[in-house]
């Protein structure tokens, strides 16, 4: 038996045939291509990249038992609609029968951070655990949230926008239009941002070689130029860890789950980026005094959740 997940992404349609050890056997992949295009358009491709993985396994279709989606957006699950997905120009789509009358299958839906964090915990760092929070820090702050072995979205399924909890009040201007949100400082947008204000204000720093111009710094930028000593490039590093940690502490604080792990491209820093969020926590968490304490982790799958997450969820929703 074998299960299909779609991750649907503003860039690409990933879709991956997965077995019963959680192993991606298949996997197709088409850009999503947005841009002037229609929902049917998009749906045409979705189905496409479904049939491209199921050829891929080299499997028959009839050996799938179930499939998954995990869209950006508000998602309704039990109605496999997507209320409003923004950077896709989906209002109230009914994106699981649009599937269906494509390729025949029924389809399960979920927001796709909440799809990526019900992988990780199938298969990566949330592996045998009933409490678990995934955060990614991304183009934004993402988080999934799984309580007793459920995602848990609010009665409106609008809940888990973990990146839209207010750090600093009055702050930074955030895309959701708050001021001072979680996104707006620990995102790797707004790290790149940091690091390009303190390279205006050192011309000497070493993050200008590393970088080679302005216009090409990135999220590595910061934490290449610390470990050559650069001294602000270390002061970067130092605040923008210790915003994460400050929406960590909060999430723990919130959910006190068994583990919350950590994802997105700034993650793959491992111990350079947890080992100072796992000392701000254990100073700063109201629980410090209990003995069994939140474990913090880098995600283990990668992109590779999402897809995971989309194809068993038919065991929630079913």
């Amino acid at each position: 038996m074998y299960w299909l997940g779609i991750d649907l992404g503003g860039t690409n349609i990933a879709t991956g045939v997965v077995d019963e050890n959680y192993n991606i056997i298949g996997r197709g992949k088409v850009k999503t291509n947005r841009i002037g295009r229609t929902p049917d358009d998009i749906a045409d491709d979705m189905a496409k990249a479904v049939y491209m993985a199921i050829e891929d396994a080299g499997i028959d279709k009839s050996e799938i038992v179930a499939m998954g989606i995990g869209s950006p957006g508000s998602i309704v699950p039990e109605t496999g609609t997507v209320a409003v997905a923004n950077n896709l120009g989906f209002k109230n789509l009914p994106l699981c029968q649009m599937l269906k009358d494509r390729t025949g299958f029924d389809f399960y839906i979920e927001n796709d951070a909440n799809a990526a964090a019900y992988g990780e915990l199938l298969a990566g760092a949330g592996r045998g655990k009933k409490n678990f929070v995934a955060i990614t820090l991304g183009t934004g702050v993402g988080g999934g949230i799984i309580i007793d072995g459920k995602i848990f979205s609010g009665f409106n399924h609008a809940g888990g926008e973990l990146g839209h909890t207010v750090i600093i009040q009055n702050g930074e201007q955030c895309a959701c239009g708050r001021q001072g949100c979680w996104e707006a400082y620990a995102s790797a947008t707004a790290l790149i941002r940091q690091t390009k204000f303190a390279m205006h204000k050192d011309p000497t720093s070493i993050m200008w070689e590393i970088a080679g111009s302005i216009e090409n710094v990135n999220g590595l930028t910061a934490f290449d130029a610390m470990r050559k000593g650069d001294e602000t490039a270390k002061k970067v590093v130092n605040q923008y860890i210790e915003y994460i940690a400050v929406g960590i502490v909060n999430m723990i604080n919130i959910f006190q789950p068994e583990v919350l792990c950590i994802g997105g491209g700034i993650s793959k820093e491992g111990d350079t980026l947890i080992k100072p969020i796992e000392s701000f926590a254990r100073l700063d968490r109201y629980s410090k005094n209990v003995a069994m304490q939140t474990e913090i982790k880098t995600a283990e799958l990668g992109n590779d959740a999402g897809i995971i997450g989309a194809a068993f969820l038919c065991n929630l929703y079913k």
